[in-house]
């Protein structure tokens, strides 16, 4: 069995009573209500596994790597997952976790973690995630990152509802270290719970589509385990609170443009891999 080690978000100890904030001068903060109310007309593509039922929930680990996107396309390339509830098309609320590369951003071209709002409000951006983990810093580096045909490297994230308070958490690593949550009033659909999941990659941008970043690895789904990126050990959380494989009548794979990105799916769950997919693509570095 390979053991793949995780890469690392550096940890940092803030004084009681505060919470780690990256600084960026060049972010543009948007304040919002609520995080539905954001209409983007950015050019959008996916890769990976969704699921349409009730959830609650969901856990994964993802695999790391340093997508190329060009620096100045204001891009993303995402490894990712996330939860909504989706009420009919452009109707939806929900939240999600993982690895951005995205320049305009972060000014770098580094794989970084961050968590995002319907992705809309990314981090601490539009004031409606609170952070309580006074170590983990959101936006920081991931390191070190997968190679192409060499060493692999993973993050274990987890999105769910809190059943007393009712809020939705982000928890980050194998420790699973309670970073933050968003508060269930500001939602208008998912107040109680969710009925879609997306585990894979994603590119938005204005130029996603016509003049696409890499996604994952850079290189397609068929080559597998070394070679494409992947997000495996997938579960969901139940109504009765507990992580269970999900219902493979209800989960499959999902590309929007297969000549520039792949996914699969496999539902073996069990496989110290369990529930997982290899997704991604060159995009349009080809």
């Amino acid at each position: 069995m390979e053991v793949i080690p995780q890469a690392q978000l550096a940890l940092i100890e803030c004084p009681t009573g505060t919470i780690p904030i990256l600084r960026n001068n060049r972010r543009v903060h948007m304040p919002v209500e609520t995080i539905d109310k954001v209409i983007t007309n950015e050019e959008h593509e996916v890769a990976g596994v969704e699921y349409f039922d009730v959830l609650y929930g969901t856990r994964a680990k993802i695999n790391i790597y340093n997508p190329m996107v060009k620096n100045n396309s204001k891009d993303l390339s995402a490894s990712w997952i996330q939860i909504n509830k989706i009420i009919k098309a452009g109707v939806a609320d929900g939240i999600g976790a993982g690895s951005w590369v995205y320049p305009s951003y972060s000014c770098d071209k580094f794989a970084r973690f961050h968590v995002d709002g319907l992705k809309t409000c990314p981090d601490h951006d539009c004031g409606t995630f609170v952070q309580v983990s006074s170590s983990v810093g959101i936006g920081g580096k991931l390191k070190p990152v997968s190679v192409y045909k060499g060493p692999q490297y993973m993050i274990d994230v987890t999105i769910f509802k809190d059943p007393m308070t009712r809020h939705w958490w982000v928890a980050y690593g194998p420790q699973n270290i309670h970073i933050g949550y968003w508060p269930r009033e500001i939602f208008h659909f998912m107040k109680d719970e969710c009925n879609y999941a997306l585990w894979g990659g994603y590119v938005q941008g204005p130029t996603a589509s016509s003049d696409s970043p890499q996604m994952g690895s850079g290189h397609f789904a068929s080559e597998g385990l070394g070679k494409a990126a992947f997000v495996r050990n997938i579960e969901i959380l139940n109504k009765e609170n507990k992580y269970v494989i999900p219902d493979d009548r209800k989960f499959g794979y999902v590309a929007t443009n297969l000549s520039k990105y792949t996914a699969n799916s496999y539902v073996d769950g069990h496989s110290h891999f369990g529930v997982h997919t290899y997704y991604g693509g060159p995009g349009g570095f080809v």
